[in-house]
């Protein structure tokens, strides 16, 4: 290889909801036209190795984020061990440790006086002897105390990434957007609250936070298979009135509040005016075909440059089929502004979509 061909070259970190890693790499594939792939965690977590430089990839990834790539971390440093995991002793722990500080400190220039995050994640298989803890320690130490760095949680500058792997460390830093989620790994938290009706909420939330926007730019909600009311509390909460429909009983909780109205009924069996509402949101358990039908017959009630967020269920894996599928039916009505397979998703993806 020569030294040019070495420079057009990148490696990152790749990590999917579990199962979907397969998905991602295609995507990659499809963007990049090559890419060699090695799995760190099976199904989930995977180096990718791309025939472009670190700038060019993070560019087109941004630009064309893929549906199942949930977080990406660039890798710049590995630091191997040879030994077996489990005979790795805390005296070469410690060596570690050391070419971990020696690295940081080379990167100066672009970590120094910065606001930083520092993420560590771990692998099962990591030897026992080197802690996510230590690392963490050691990374802090090395960025306030010896390059004047602030170290944050949330609104960073850059994030310093490292990885615990089976026989390695991976370690790298980039800006917070390149990442495609400044979460840790992408995995998005939200704290349940006392009484909260179900987990469903934190998909709605995370959707809120991925495609950039803020349920209180609505006014009129229609939510379609809404019960127990997960979706429909967090909407009522931000001063939407909405309408929620399903045979199914909603959170007795919901029932009194001023901005809710509550249709038993089937989907299929409702009637409203035309344009009626400025987003409308479905999280069914129903097939991808069936619940594009449902939608596309309430289409005439959202009215033009409304938003509609919709969980489509990935049957069989056939994961791009489906969203073509799915799209098809929409077609002309509906524009896709972005799909995502979201932390809170399981076999599912998150649609956000603009009524033309």
């Amino acid at each position: 290889m020569t030294e040019q061909e070495a420079v057009k070259q990148c490696r990152l970190i790749g990590t999917s909801n579990t199962g979907f890693a397969q998905q991602a790499q295609e995507e990659i594939r499809r963007l990049f036209g090559s890419a060699v792939f090695t799995y760190i965690v099976p199904s989930e977590v995977f180096l990718a190795e791309l025939p472009v430089d670190r700038e060019e990839a993070l560019r087109l990834l941004q630009a064309n984020e893929p549906m199942f790539l949930r977080h990406i971390q660039p890798v710049l440093e590995e630091i191997r061990w040879t030994e077996n995991p489990e005979s790795v002793t805390v005296e070469q722990a410690e060596e570690i440790y050391a070419k971990l500080s020696e690295w940081l400190i080379r990167e100066k220039a672009a970590l120094a006086g910065k606001k930083i995050a520092v993420q560590i994640r771990r692998s099962s298989l990591a030897p026992q002897a080197i802690g996510k803890q230590a690392i963490k320690e050691v990374a802090d130490a090395v960025l306030a105390e010896q390059l004047g760095s602030e170290l944050v949680v949330r609104g960073s500058e850059q994030i310093v990434s490292v990885y615990i792997g089976k026989d390695r460390i991976y370690a790298g830093y980039s800006k917070p957007e390149e990442n495609l989620s400044d979460w840790s790994g992408g995995a998005v938290r939200f704290q349940k609250e006392e009484g909260q009706i179900s987990r469903a909420k934190f998909k709605l939330l995370e959707a809120e936070q991925q495609f950039g926007f803020s349920f209180n730019q609505f006014h009129q909600a229609l939510d379609i298979g809404a019960a127990p009311g997960g979706w429909t509390s967090l909407l009522l909460e931000r001063g939407l009135k909405v309408t929620a429909v399903d045979p199914a009983a909603l959170a007795p909780q919901l029932m009194k509040h001023p901005k809710l109205t509550y249709l038993k009924k089937n989907a299929g069996d409702v009637k409203f005016e035309p344009g009626s509402f400025d987003l409308l949101v479905c999280d069914m358990s129903w097939s991808p075909r069936m619940m594009a039908k449902l939608v596309d017959d309430l289409l005439y009630a959202v009215r033009p440059g409304g938003n509609l967020i919709i969980t489509v269920k990935l049957l069989h894996k056939k994961a791009f089929q489906t969203v073509r599928e799915v799209l098809e039916v929409w077609e002309g009505s509906l524009q896709l502004l972005q799909a995502k397979q979201l932390f809170h998703n399981r076999e599912e993806l998150t649609l956000y979509l603009l009524r033309v």
